[in-house]
């Protein structure tokens, strides 16, 4: 059985640490807790690793935040791997600093990664899980805010909910979304 796991970001040094580049870092942690190594493939940077008897196919796309949806439909495809095994890591500005939120499926919610996964699988039947990155700025300065890095009293929380958001990820794969969200939604 094969999964598909999507973080979301942008690539490039100036985007790393970044609160809209969770899914990235998120990504990361799990590769490195499954001893999985990235390469760079089409429209993606891609690792290909077991976790019991998953297949997990892990990407960190390269069309930057706002075309993902091109990466994730062609892997998707690619692997042949089935929409239900499908879980895209994002963050969200609704949520505080840190929480986790697994939804089976939804809206994008004005976020554009997720408006463009939507856009192009034509549904918003697929797994998500929303890192909560807060609201803190003034209107005017949301794109500096998500863009901007993280406030060094939120680290240590953020590098723990990452390892917990990582834990989820194998949960989802390993028990099923259902349980996945029982255990992590907070």
């Amino acid at each position: 059985m094969k999964y598909l796991i999507a973080g979301l970001g942008n690539i490039g040094p100036e985007y790393n640490q970044t609160r809209h580049n969770i899914g990235f870092d998120v990504i990361d942690c799990l590769a490195k807790e499954l001893n999985a190594e990235f390469s760079l493939q089409k429209l993606a940077i891609v690792s290909e690793v077991r976790l019991k008897n998953k297949q997990l196919v892990i990407i960190k796309p390269t069309t930057f935040m706002n075309l993902s949806g091109k990466a994730v439909r062609y892997y998707l495809e690619l692997h042949k791997i089935p929409l239900e095994n499908l879980l895209v890591v994002t963050d969200d500005l609704a949520l505080d600093v840190g929480v986790i939120r697994i939804r089976q499926k939804g809206s994008h919610g004005g976020h554009n990664g997720l408006r463009n996964i939507e856009e192009i699988m034509q549904t918003q039947q697929y797994s998500r899980m929303r890192f909560g990155i807060g609201n803190q700025f003034h209107k005017s300065q949301q794109i500096d805010f998500v863009l901007g890095k993280w406030k060094a009293d939120e680290e240590i929380a953020v590098n723990n909910q990452i390892i917990k958001a990582s834990q989820a990820i194998q949960a989802f794969v390993l028990e099923g979304a259902s349980k996945a969200m029982t255990s992590y939604n907070g």
